[in-house]
């Protein structure tokens, strides 16, 4: 058996579904029931003791970063006989400077499950595909979309990828204690990005850069935290971290080329 913390989010959603294509069994950690082809457990990964609950006969841990109590979390998880975990962390571990809080976070977590005594492997993807979702709204409203940090290209990454190599890592031998960076196959700027998704919706879309201020002033009025958002002003506005680099490891887990943008828009169109 395992169990999925973040079912219901993009990644966590993508490996529920592999492995139930995998008929393995799959427990999904959710807060309220949902529509998931998988056995669900109500728990709250902030609440160590909601996650010991559902750990019965449970070999592998699909775990998510950045919740309280982590500590205690990964210590019933090792007293419940748990074989391997498996990390959902960020390419934001891989920054330097830790006063940004994502980051610390992130490094955080990587520490936690590291001494944790469990088996474990950490995945590092970049910026996900799915976060396009995002212009879901513009896009309903009109055929411009406003974005920031528009000369940052990102190898983005479809979820599906994502709950692929966690699959195989919870799985298959030969991954303890390995970190994989997980990117798609091309780095695209936000503009590329648009006119791939336009096709796919056959739209003629134009898209328009927000200045970084302008960005700044919309991701605090959308309720980001403001330390969250000078941390991704620090990524993306002053190049601290660089998300374009293609890495092979999607090929190299699963044994098939990372999924394009194409792919990704062709098969979320009608989201939009």
């Amino acid at each position: 058996m395992i169990l999925v913390t973040g079912a219901t989010g993009n990644a966590g959603g993508a490996l529920v579904r592999t492995l139930a294509e995998r008929d393995a069994p799959v427990r999904a950690l959710v807060r309220r029931q949902g529509d998931l082809p998988a056995e669900q457990v109500i728990g709250d990964l902030n609440d160590p003791e909601s996650v010991a609950g559902a750990l019965d006969g449970v070999r592998g841990v699909f775990l998510l970063a950045g919740y309280a109590r982590m500590d205690e979390t990964l210590a019933a998880i090792a007293r419940a006989g748990v074989e391997r975990v498996v990390l959902l962390s960020a390419s934001a571990a891989e920054a330097a400077d830790l006063a940004n809080p994502v980051s610390a976070y992130h490094v955080e977590s990587e520490r936690l499950v590291r001494e944790s005594g469990l088996p474990w492997t950490i995945l590092r993807p970049r910026t996900f595909m799915s976060n396009t979702l995002r212009w879901a709204e513009q896009l309903k409203a009109g055929d411009v979309v406003r974005e920031a940090f528009p000369d940052v290209a990102v190898a983005a990454v479809d979820p599906l990828d994502i709950g692929a190599v966690a699959a195989e890592a919870l799985t298959a031998k030969g991954h303890d204690g390995q970190v994989y960076g997980l990117t798609g196959p091309e780095p695209l700027r936000p503009a590329d990005r648009l006119g791939i998704l336009g096709a796919a919706l056959g739209r003629e879309l134009r898209f328009e850069g927000l200045s970084d201020e302008e960005a700044r002033t919309r991701m605090i009025a959308d309720g980001m935290p403001e330390p969250y958002v000078e941390a991704f002003m620090g990524f993306f506005a002053r190049g601290e971290l660089d998300e374009s680099a293609v890495l092979p490891t999607v090929a190299q887990v699963t044994g098939r080329p990372p999924r394009t943008f194409q792919q990704w828009a062709a098969a979320n169109a009608s989201r939009f």
